[in-house]
């Protein structure tokens, strides 16, 4: 029997969600199906590996259960075999997660981004059994290491039990400590892949194979570049866009990363980000005169630098 495997070189975007306003629809807003199809064409037509739908950017916990099963069809017809799909199948107990891996696989997802068991401080053994029963949905799986909001951390000792189960490909680190790239691959055969925008270069100078991001919705073609630059091995050259992108990159690390991506993708204009549903809700006025600054200042940058390239 073959073992389920994944590519996942390349940057793969734990995508954005767009509503529009409906007084009829959860806290006012619906989903925007085509809004969110429109935006998984650009992301792809910008050179990205593929999309992540339904993860925490993707607020998928604020989702009815159509809207959620939705969002990974549309995702898939979007990608319409250009890349991957790696679908947010996350819930608090293993038989929930192995559903929506069901449902995901059943809609043609390549894969799918798991969370220990959400809203429970699972123990290493109740980590293990709810890895290996979504499993059983039979496609590859990406671990997610989140231990701010899930207060479970995925150690290198136990990532490295978690990748004996076969369907287990791949680890989305977002601890923030880049040392434990080192520590994972000495322990097992695994895919490190990038979890958090503001660690991406120390990460893939470490040995990351991949990055799962999230503010290459706002600036996906950088975002490639970036990457690319670090797979040559181009460090120079990739740290001085990686410290261009830095500073905005830091909200992807910050509590409320979601309305931050959403407001930087409204100031860059090439895709909608809008509002977040509940329980997000807007940023501070002075939350987002930073974001503001942060993104313009990357714009700047960026501008900058073509006209040197050119």
């Amino acid at each position: 029997m073959t073992e389920p495997t994944m590519d996942l070189g390349g940057v793969v975007v734990a995508t954005t969600l767009a509503f529009t306003e409906d007084p009829s629809a959860p806290a006012g807003l619906a989903v925007d199906y085509d809004r969110f199809g429109e935006h998984v064409d650009f992301l792809m037509s910008n050179g990205c590996r593929g999309v992540g739908p339904n993860g925490s950017l993707g607020e998928y916990s604020s989702l009815t259960d159509d809207e959620r099963r939705k969002v990974i069809q549309v995702a898939v017809d979007a990608v319409d075999g250009r890349g991957i799909v790696v679908a947010g199948v996350h819930g608090v107990g293993s038989h929930q997660a192995r559903h929506w891996a069901e449902l995901a696989r059943e809609d043609g997802a390549d894969g799918v981004l798991l969370l220990p068991p959400t809203l429970y401080r699972a123990n290493e053994g109740e980590v293990i059994a709810h890895y290996a029963e979504v499993a059983k949905a039979g496609l590859p799986i990406m671990a997610y290491n989140n231990p701010f909001d899930t207060k479970v951390d995925l150690t290198p000792k136990l990532v490295a039990k978690l990748a004996e189960i076969p369907e287990v490909v791949a680890i989305k680190e977002f601890s923030g400590d880049v040392r434990r790239v080192y520590e994972i691959k000495e322990l097992c055969d695994i895919d490190v892949i990038a979890g958090a925008d503001d660690v991406l270069f120390e990460l893939m100078v470490n040995g990351a194979v991949g990055w799962f991001a999230g503010y290459p919705n706002a600036f996906p073609r950088e975002a490639v570049e970036l990457y690319d630059l670090c797979i040559r091995g181009d460090w120079h050259e990739a740290k001085a866009l990686y410290e261009q992108l830095v500073a905005v990159f830091r909200w992807d690390s910050r509590t409320e990363f979601v309305q931050a991506i959403k407001l930087s993708m409204d100031i860059c204009g090439n895709s909608y980000g809008g509002p977040t549903r509940p329980p997000r809700g807007p940023l501070s006025d002075e939350q987002r005169a930073q974001v503001t600054a942060d993104t313009e200042r990357a714009l700047a940058a960026l501008a900058a630098r073509r006209v040197a390239v050119a």
